[in-house]
């Protein structure tokens, strides 16, 4: 593994996406997505899927050059169509808007149709908190979850992200409707481990911790069993509903065919009716009380969600990004 400087790895990455046809600026923002989720541990979604990323723009599934659009308005609520842009750059400009709409109505909600994969789903809860709101934010995803009942993947993994602000570190929950999303089976699989918890089911039906039993199998195990399978439909409902797109059903069971998502963007000011400090303080008081409970057995302390991103991106910026080798010399042969 090496350790490559977050500088160097966004000049690389923009350098091959002004290649691909992006224009300079979309194409460092585009970049700097990519290197911001290896920074922060999500490696799978980070430089590792970088070149699937090209793929999917040299077969004309993410077109480089098409950006979002306004087409439906009706106060602090707004239906956008993707163009099936780049998906990173569609979910960010959603998200500014959804942002913007909640310092003027206090909620604003950008329903996204015809875009791509976002990549990292935490990037978007980020933006949010960062910029001082709660932020939810979904997607569809092409078929690759079996329902509660079922033995073939009709439904999605469609990720889910709640990012509530605090001045010392968000909250930041990002989870798939998986017990563990794609990313996390390979990550185990290649380091030749197996799944602390059963994460899905055999060929033979069985519930199992093998991650490549699982990967090949193709029925990873929703998270809460029924409860995860029935949030993935109503989660696919809402974001294809309101923004008028494509279902789960309907969007092609190939990761380098998967196209046209829906997705939802909604944002809460905290300081709508005005200064909120007691709102921090619920939110440090909560904090608290989890730093308070002592650790089962085992474990070392409980975390918040988020809390860990944190000194993993303090770690990465200071010695470096950390790169596969292998995955390094195929960008840099683009």
């Amino acid at each position: 593994m090496n350790r490559i400087p977050f500088e160097e790895v966004q000049q690389t990455l923009a350098a091959v996406l002004r290649k691909l046809g992006f224009a300079a600026h979309r194409a460092d923002t585009c970049a700097r997505l990519f290197a911001e989720t290896t920074r922060d541990s999500v490696y799978t979604h980070g430089i590792n899927r970088f070149p699937r990323f090209v793929t999917t723009i040299r077969n004309g599934r993410v077109d480089p050059a098409a950006e979002p659009e306004v087409v439906a308005r009706f106060g602090a609520l707004e239906r956008w169509d993707g163009h099936r842009g780049p998906g990173n750059l569609n979910a960010l400009a959603a998200m500014e808007r959804a942002i913007a709409l909640s310092r003027e109505h206090g909620i604003g909600c950008v329903a996204l149709a015809n875009t791509n994969h976002w990549m990292r789903a935490g990037t978007y809860g980020w933006q949010a908190a960062e910029a001082g709101v709660i932020g939810i934010c979904w997607t569809n995803t092409m078929p690759n979850l079996p329902p509660w009942g079922g033995a073939e993947p009709v439904i999605g993994n469609n990720p889910l992200v709640i990012a509530v602000p605090r001045a010392t570190g968000p909250v930041v929950l990002d989870m798939a409707m998986s017990q563990f999303s794609y990313g996390t089976l390979e990550s185990y699989k290649k380091r030749g481990q197996m799944l602390p918890v059963d994460g899905g089911f055999d060929a033979d039906g069985n519930l199992t911790r093998d991650p490549a039993a699982i990967e090949q199998s193709w029925r990873p195990l929703p998270i809460g069993y029924w409860k995860g399978s029935g949030l993935s439909v109503v989660l696919d409902m809402i974001a294809a509903m309101m923004s008028l797109g494509e279902a789960t059903h309907q969007i092609p069971a190939d990761p380098l065919l998967e196209t046209s998502v829906s997705q939802m963007f909604v944002t809460l000011n905290p300081e709508a009716f005005g200064p909120a400090p007691r709102a921090a303080q619920i939110a440090d008081e909560i904090v608290a009380s989890l730093e308070n409970c002592p650790a089962a057995a085992h474990q070392v302390k409980v975390r918040y969600p988020g809390e860990q991103t944190l000194r993993t991106r303090a770690e990465n910026v200071k010695l470096g990004l950390p790169v596969e080798a292998a995955v390094w010399a195929e960008i840099h042969a683009m």
